[in-house]
């Protein structure tokens, strides 16, 4: 490889010797099909598993993040990566074979300044039917969604990147900061729909298809950063 990756793909992880390889094989297949070169980067979030041995020996570059902060996790693998462009997904998702050629078309477009894929659920159910739906009008609106963020560089470094200080939606905060920053540019955030990840519901089958409603009163509390310990255990302290 000479000069630096077109593409940087960071996994924050934390504990996901189980579900990482999965993950990794989809990320190889997608770097097959795309003509440039893909950098990976597996932010290993201090786990007592085999998560950092596994992404050494997939040929991941490895870094260590030591603050217990999804945005401080994301910042690190960044960080440590070269690419052009950045991208980070979940390391218990699955990638489109087509992620990498669709994110590099996408941004190719001078007129956009950063996107997400979307997902589509690994298994459904009325209860997960009915938080996609709950959720659809948020992401046509804002056109703000989940799965692999990606953006450019100078732009992730000009908004700051993730905010380290929130425990969770860091996501939406960190495309809502591109979407004002494109917006003083004539910039626009898209959604590379024809590349969705394949969403893990892990925490659908941890507390039930219908526990995201449970939630739904709080969402204003956590969009001003007031979570509760509660809450931050159902982020923090996955039974995994």
């Amino acid at each position: 490889m000479t000069g630096s990756p077109r593409i940087a793909l960071v996994i924050p992880a934390y504990n996901e010797e189980r579900l990482l390889p999965r993950l990794l094989d989809t990320v190889d297949a997608a770097r097959r099909r795309f003509a440039g070169a893909v950098e990976v980067i597996v932010a290993d979030n201090m786990s007592s598993d085999g998560t950092a041995r596994i992404a050494g020996e997939r040929g991941c570059t490895v870094v260590t993040a030591t603050i217990r902060n999804i945005g401080a996790v994301r910042n690190a693998g960044v960080r440590a990566s070269t690419g052009a462009i950045v991208a980070t997904v979940d390391a218990d998702h699955r990638v489109h074979p087509d992620t990498f050629s669709e994110i590099d078309r996408l941004m190719h477009d001078p007129r956009v300044i950063a996107g997400s894929s979307g997902a589509r659920p690994e298994r459904w159910s009325l209860g997960i039917a009915a938080t996609f739906a709950l959720l659809l009008p948020v992401v046509w609106l804002l056109k703000i969604d989940t799965g692999v963020v990606f953006c450019r560089r100078e732009d992730f470094a000009a908004v700051g990147g993730y905010d380290e200080n929130r425990p969770v939606a860091e996501d939406v905060m960190f495309l809502l900061a591109l979407r004002r920053l494109g917006k003083s540019r004539g910039q626009r955030l898209v959604r590379a729909r024809r590349a969705k990840v394949i969403g893990s519901m892990r925490k659908f089958d941890e507390h039930g298809d219908w526990h995201y409603f449970r939630w739904l009163p709080k969402t204003p509390r956590m969009m001003r950063n007031r979570v509760s310990d509660r809450f931050l255990a159902y982020w923090y302290r996955p039974d995994r």
